[in-house]
């Protein structure tokens, strides 16, 4: 299944991949950990209204073991979330 991206000159559809790469481009020190301030970026970057929302709501569904940040084993579940919310990039 993909999800469309739209741009004013094209639509371009957007898969899971690429919301995994999304997500770990705002992995600001390579750890691949991602804290609340990174998730909450991600999600301003996908356009999201209230972006601190969305990330608070993503980890709570994505952070297994509750430890406060979303690992390389949480990260598909973070990216099922936002898969399931139909983000536009415009």
């Amino acid at each position: 299944m993909t999800r469309k991206l739209s741009n004013k000159a094209a639509s371009v559809e957007i898969k899971k991949d690429q919301l995994r790469k999304i997500f770990m481009q705002f992995d600001e020190n390579h750890d691949n950990v991602l804290s609340s301030g990174e998730i909450k970026k991600a999600f301003k970057h996908l356009g999201a209204t209230i972006p601190l929302y969305r990330a608070i709501l993503g980890k709570k569904y994505a952070d297994g073991n509750k430890d406060g940040v979303i690992d390389m084993n949480e990260l598909d579940d973070l990216v099922e979330y936002t898969y399931k919310l139909q983000y536009e990039i415009n």
